[in-house]
C-alpha cells in the first residue's frame, strides 16, 4: 500500500468516526490513484486522485477533498449537466459543496477552492441558479467574485439516459442509508438533515425544466439552415440534425393582468439566457390576453427585449392562429400563463411548454409550475 493509499484510508476512517453521513457514502466508493487527471475527478462510479496534487494536501485538506468528491454524485452533478458548459457547471457545483462542507466544519478546504457565501446565499444554495449567475470564462480562469477555481473535474462518463436514471436512483438509496447510519451514531447535524430532506424530495426548478425542454427541441430539430453535405452532390437538399443551429422559437406572454411583474422578469431572464446559449434563427415573442396584443421578432444576432402589452381576458387559441396565419413554424413554443382559461385551441405541430404560476394541468403539452418568485 502506497503512502497516499494509506492516507486515503485514514481519511475514510476519520469521516466514518467524525462525520458518519459522509463516511458511509465514502466507504463503498472505489478510489483510484492515477496521473490521468490533474487533481481529482469523479463520474459517480469511482473517484480518481492525482498523487502529486494529493501529496500537497495535509490530512485535513485530503479529508475535505474526499468528502467533496462524494458530494458531486450525491447532488447529481455527474448526471444533471446535460448540454450545459462543463467547466461552468463544475464551478457552480464546487461553490455549493465547498460552502456546505465548510459550514459542517469538515476538514479544511484546499487552497484556492471556490468559496463565496454571498453567491451561495443569493442563489439559495442551488447549483442550477449559481450556474445561471456565473459568466462563461476560459477554463482555468476565476469565474466569479469568490476565491480560486475548481480543484476537481466532474463528468457523466458518457452514460445513456437509462444509466443516468439508474445512477440517480442508486445514489438516493445510498443517501438514505447514510442518514440512518449517522442517526444511529447520534451524529446527523441539523444542516445535513435539512439538506438530505431537500435531496430526497427535491423541488422542480422550472428554469431547469425549461432548459431541458429547449435542448430537446434543438436536438430533435431538422433545419435547412445547414444542409446535409452528403446529399448536395446528388442534387438533394436535405435537412441536417444538428446541435449547432437552432430553429425558430415562440415565446407567448400572458398579459391578461393575472401575471405579475416578478414572474415576467424571471421569464424574460430565461428568454435572454436561451438566446445567449442557443442563438435560435428567430425568436418570436407574442403578447396576448383574449387576443394577440403585440408581436416582436428578433433575429439570431438581436438580443430580445420583453415589453408586455395588453391587459384583458385570456385565450390561447389566438396565439396558435397567429402563428398559422403568419407562417411561423417554430421548433417549440413556450407560454408564461396562469392557465386560467378554457380556450386552448388546437394543439400545434410543435412541442408546447406551459410555464404556469397557478394551475398545473393543460390538455396538451408539458406543464411546469414557476416556484420561488421573489
Amino acid at each position: 500500500m502506497t503512502d497516499l493509499q494509506t492516507r486515503l484510508a485514514k481519511a475514510k476512517t476519520s469521516l466514518m468516526l467524525e462525520y458518519p453521513f459522509w463516511g458511509t457514502l465514502v466507504m463503498n466508493m472505489p478510489f483510484k490513484i492515477t496521473d490521468a487527471v490533474p487533481t481529482a475527478a469523479t463520474d459517480g462510479k469511482q473517484v480518481l486522485f492525482n498523487p502529486e496534487f494529493c501529496d500537497k494536501q495535509n490530512d485535513e485538506e485530503l479529508k475535505f477533498l474526499v468528502a467533496h468528491e462524494i458530494a458531486h454524485p450525491m447532488f447529481e452533478h455527474t448526471t444533471r449537466r446535460g448540454e450545459r458548459d462543463h467547466y461552468k457547471w463544475n464551478q457552480a457545483g464546487d461553490y455549493v459543496i465547498n460552502q456546505i462542507l465548510t459550514d459542517e466544519g469538515l476538514g479544511k478546504m484546499p487552497e484556492g477552492g471556490l468559496y463565496d457565501p454571498d453567491l451561495y446565499n443569493s442563489c439559495d444554495g442551488i447549483t442550477d441558479r449559481i450556474y445561471n449567475t456565473l459568466p462563461t470564462t476560459p477554463e482555468g480562469e476565476q469565474g466569479y467574485g469568490g476565491e480560486g477555481q475548481p480543484f476537481d473535474s466532474v463528468t457523466d462518463g458518457g452514460q445513456t439516459q437509462a444509466e443516468i436514471a439508474q445512477q440517480q436512483a442508486e445514489w438516493k438509496v445510498k443517501v438514505a442509508q447514510a442518514v440512518q447510519s449517522a442517526k444511529m451514531m447520534g451524529k446527523l447535524s441539523a444542516g445535513v438533515e435539512r439538506l438530505v430532506g431537500e435531496l430526497l424530495t427535491p423541488k422542480v426548478l422550472w428554469a431547469d425544466v425549461l432548459q431541458r425542454f429547449i435542448v430537446k427541441a434543438k436536438t430533435d430539430d431538422r433545419t435547412f439552415a445547414r444542409p446535409n453535405r452528403r446529399f448536395i452532390q446528388q442534387g438533394m437538399y436535405l435537412p441536417s440534425i444538428t446541435g449547432e443551429v437552432m430553429g425558430e422559437l415562440v415565446w407567448a406572454v400572458d398579459c391578461s393582468g393575472s401575471i405579475g411583474q416578478a414572474e415576467i422578469d424571471q421569464f424574460a431572464t430565461e428568454i435572454i439566457k436561451v438566446w445567449e446559449d442557443h442563438k435560435p434563427i428567430k425568436t418570436h415573442v407574442i403578447y396576448f390576453d383574449s387576443e394577440v396584443s403585440h408581436y416582436d421578432c428578433f433575429g439570431q444576432d438581436d438580443r430580445p427585449e420583453i415589453k408586455p402589452h395588453g391587459g384583458g381576458g385570456t385565450a390561447f387559441s389566438p396565439v396558435f392562429e397567429y402563428m398559422q396565419d403568419n407562417d411561423i413554424s417554430p421548433v417549440a413554443c413556450v407560454f408564461l400563463t396562469d392557465l386560467c382559461c378554457n380556450d386552448f385551441g388546437t394543439e400545434p405541430d410543435c412541442p408546447v411548454l406551459w410555464v404556469t404560476t397557478d394551475a398545473e394541468d393543460a390538455p396538451f403539452g408539458e406543464v411546469v409550475k414557476m416556484e420561488g418568485v421573489n
